[in-house]
């Protein structure tokens, strides 16, 4: 048999309650040349254990011991048999037209454009719509980029993969950034057509909004080459020129040196709306209480 065009690659710690929920998004998918497989990163929970046990025989699981989201995310890649890779957590949903949307785009794509994505539609504790955008230089200072993008495959080989140290959060932020400055291009879908859980107890609420500012000083350490006064310059001036977009970056630089961490921390929780560009195109964004 061929092999598929797509690897749909779900991460599960212990994700075994939301694994029916996923497998059902997966099926009502209109594009079906896809494998899905599943990497157990030393799930412990009986629950879940024994719901991968019971899987049907056309989902693939790797299993690992425990090592973290982007080292489960990289021994999926690494086992996909599709030249387009998507990432996908277990807790997550696709709109039936993800997968015919974003493979259509991608295989008429030039080489350069390494990734496809789309807008985010939140549920759970956030709900709205969250305008994603791709641009090289803003994206070292926040990112707008979805975790779920479907990738081809060699572009991620190209980059290394992800940053399996970066088990505490950001790591496709930081993926993000070197894909860039290995020049691929990114395509925007401007559709809500990947369906984002915020849960209170999940990655956005309880560490990378809180923990943004920490997160971009990892970013930074990992790069001080981008963030030299004149590579800053050079990028800023090749990808939009735009003095917004310079004064935002400035001020972030600035507040970053001047501030406390766990002062920039909360100061960047406070205002993670304004700074990650929420968008609301229909309905509003609902915050839990005590996070305002």
């Amino acid at each position: 048999m061929s092999a598929p065009a797509v690897s749909v690659v779900v991460p599960c710690y212990n994700g075994g309650r939301f694994l029916d929920q996923l497998l059902k998004s997966l099926r009502a998918q209109k594009f079906r040349d896809f494998e899905v497989v599943i990497v157990d990163d030393g799930s412990s929970e009986p629950d879940t254990i024994a719901r991968l046990a019971a899987l049907p025989p056309d989902i693939r699981v790797v299993r690992q011991a425990n090592a973290g989201l982007p080292a489960a995310r990289n021994t999926g890649f690494r086992n996909a048999q599709g030249s387009f890779v998507l990432p996908l957590d277990c807790d997550d949903a696709l709109e039936p037209s993800y997968l015919s949307t974003l493979v259509s785009a991608l295989q008429v794509a030039p080489s350069d454009v390494g990734f496809v994505f789309t807008h985010m539609r939140l549920v759970g504790a956030i709900t709205g719509t969250f305008k994603t955008r791709f641009d090289r230089f803003d994206q070292l200072f926040v990112n707008r980029l979805p975790y779920c993008m479907l990738l081809r495959k060699s572009a991620w080989e190209a980059v290394g993969g992800y940053d399996e140290t970066m088990r505490d959060g950001s790591e496709d932020w930081e993926f993000s950034i070197r894909l860039a400055q290995a020049k691929f291009r990114g395509i925007e879908i401007a559709l809500p057509l990947f369906i984002y859980m915020v849960r209170a107890d999940g990655m956005l609420l309880s560490k990378t909004a809180r923990l943004q500012g920490t997160m971009w000083r990892n970013i930074r350490m990992r790069h001080k080459a981008l963030y030299r006064p004149s590579a800053l310059v050079k990028c800023w001036r090749e990808v939009n020129g735009q003095w917004r977009s310079a004064l935002s970056a400035f001020t972030m630089l600035v507040l970053s040196r001047l501030l406390s961490e766990p002062r920039y921390n909360a100061l960047c929780f406070r205002f993670i709306g304004f700074a990650r560009g929420w968008r609301v195109m229909r309905g509003h964004l609902t915050l839990p209480a005590g996070t305002a």
